[in-house]
């Protein structure tokens, strides 16, 4: 396993991100520090101090554990420690753990966290935060395989719901769902232990929230990760004061949110679209439904309340309401000592939107760190790089664009000319002897013509025959080059959006993140550039 760097520059994302890890100056007015520079990251740890309600989350997180079925009590007495410092990072709930990107997020909050904890000499808890108020179920229940022509998604097909993802449980669907991925991702040495620990997790029966913590658990709770998240009764009655804040100071938070928007929109693009409100409310068959300010009343599906009423309901049933992109983030950072949030590029254009928007709850954005970017090469696919004259970021191309540009670059010879120059010399030099064998005798004229004849026909058989190979040494590089793009911008995306991690796993061993991890360990972590990780 090694590595090589390649710029985002190169690659499909945003100008804001691209910016963000290039020139970071640009963007001082929408983050509270820079990640890159120390002395920034260094004052911001400073900066924080153990609250009350970080303890009495603690409390809470043992007992959501104890929900999930997890136990993480070495990873909660740290946290509990005065000065302890977490590093956070966060994804939706996926089947089998989602795409790359999830554990490229995992792995770079590990690291975070080692590093800074010997930097700061104090506690650093790397935090996984459960997506466990996301309620969109067709972003989570799918399964992504590369194939040698194109991406393959199988779904996990069953009723679909209006409440959080984290709160379905798994129901006799997973049973077919998991016969149907094992027979694409095919039996490998490797397959009996990575189904022991999948299978231990996600069962029928469980909540995704549980089958996702045990999962996450299993694989890096060893690194000290602590699951954490905020779809549990205890836990919304923590957050009770900032949900009501969200409400009476509404106005506030929206023009925080507006002018911060606005300034972004002159350079960049904002991310996320503003709503009237952050919250969402539990409508009972209705669901998770975005509570909207009206004239004089707030709403949500066919329930309405004077602002009183609405705060009266908040400080006696918190758990049903539930926070938008925004307040998640507030939320989060209100219940753990957060010194940085590992986001990937989306998240680091909307946390752009938040810098104002923190201080409406009395907050300070954490520092916020770019997660680890990687695309894995395999040893198949490196060797028809080799053979290839694109670049990583070229395969992001249409693949009809690809195919054109290859037959372009590689038509160096002009098969036609090579033979109709063949001729014409063939004929220029036969003059000579034709005319000597005429002169012998006149009688073989015909013959000498029809000799000619036959060789300049056995040039035209041997040009078919070298049009026909050039076509099918063109049609094995067209093949290698659909399958290239297949294996590294899957659906014309990155694979690391694409690709389930478990793919991975399967042909490399269930310790590949380990032998990662362990990559980037001892050195201080690039997150300014893309890597390519030659398996």
């Amino acid at each position: 396993m090694k590595k090589e760097i390649y710029s985002f520059e190169k690659l499909q994302f945003s100008k804001l991100f691209k910016t963000y890890v290039s020139d970071f100056s640009k963007l001082g007015d929408f983050y509270c520090c820079d990640p890159f520079n120390e002395r920034d990251v260094q004052q911001k740890a400073d900066s924080i101090q153990g609250e009350p309600l970080h303890k009495k989350y603690v409390e809470a997180l043992s007992l959501y554990h104890k929900d999930l079925g997890i136990s993480q009590g070495g990873q909660l007495k740290k946290l509990d420690s005065p000065n302890a410092l977490a590093i956070v990072t966060g994804q939706q709930l996926g089947i089998y753990g989602g795409p790359l990107y999830t554990v490229y997020k995992t792995l770079t909050t590990i690291l975070l966290a080692k590093q800074w904890e010997a930097k700061l000499n104090r506690p650093v808890v790397p935090v996984f935060w459960l997506a466990d108020e996301d309620h969109d179920f067709d972003e989570v229940a799918w399964f992504g395989i590369p194939g040698n022509e194109d991406l393959e998604k199988i779904k996990y097909e069953s009723e679909l719901t209006k409440f959080p993802v984290s709160e379905y449980t798994l129901d006799g669907s997973l049973e077919s769902f998991k016969k149907d991925l094992a027979e694409r991702i095919y039996e490998t040495d490797f397959s009996d232990e990575l189904w022991t620990i999948f299978n231990s997790s996600f069962t029928k029966g469980k909540t995704f929230a549980a089958a996702f913590a045990q999962m996450i658990d299993s694989l890096f709770g060893k690194y000290g990760l602590l699951v954490a998240g905020s779809n549990f009764k205890p836990v919304k009655a923590l957050v009770t004061e900032t949900f009501k804040t969200s409400i009476l100071k509404s106005s506030i938070a929206d023009e925080a949110l507006a002018e911060k928007t606005a300034q972004i929109d002159k350079n960049f693009h904002s991310q996320v679209t503003l709503g009237d409100s952050n919250l969402f409310y539990m409508c009972g068959e209705q669901g998770r439904v975005k509570i909207e300010r009206g004239e004089k009343e707030w709403k949500a599906g066919d329930y309405s309340w004077g602002e009183d009423e609405l705060i009266a309901i908040i400080e006696s049933n918190p758990e049903r309401f539930s926070p938008n992109v925004f307040l998640r983030p507030v939320v989060q950072d209100k219940l753990l000592p957060t010194l940085g949030y590992v986001a990937g590029p989306g998240e680091v254009a909307y946390y752009a939107q938040m810098k104002d928007f923190y201080p409406v709850f009395d907050l300070e954005m954490p520092v916020i760190f770019p997660r680890l970017s990687v695309t894995l090469l395999e040893s198949s696919i490196g060797r028809i790089l080799e053979k290839l004259p694109f670049e990583l970021y070229q395969f992001g191309y249409r693949i009809e664009d690809l195919e054109t540009e290859y037959v372009e670059l590689t038509e160096t010879r002009d098969i036609e000319s090579v033979f109709n120059d063949w001729k014409e010399k063939l004929n220029t030099i036969s003059k000579d002897p034709v005319k000597i064998v005429t002169e012998i005798d006149g009688s073989l004229e015909g013959m000498a013509g029809k000799t000619l004849s036959g060789f300049e026909n056995e040039l035209d058989k041997l040009k078919g025959r070298v049009y026909r190979s050039v076509k099918q040494q063109e049609q094995t590089q067209l093949q290698r080059i659909r399958r290239a793009k297949a294996q590294l911008y899957p659906d014309s995306g990155l694979q690391e959006r694409q690709v389930s991690f478990m793919y991975f796993m399967n042909k490399y061993g269930v310790d590949l993140w380990d032998q990662l991890l362990e990559l980037f360990e001892g050195e201080e972590l690039n997150l300014a550039e893309h890597h390519i990780i030659s398996l």
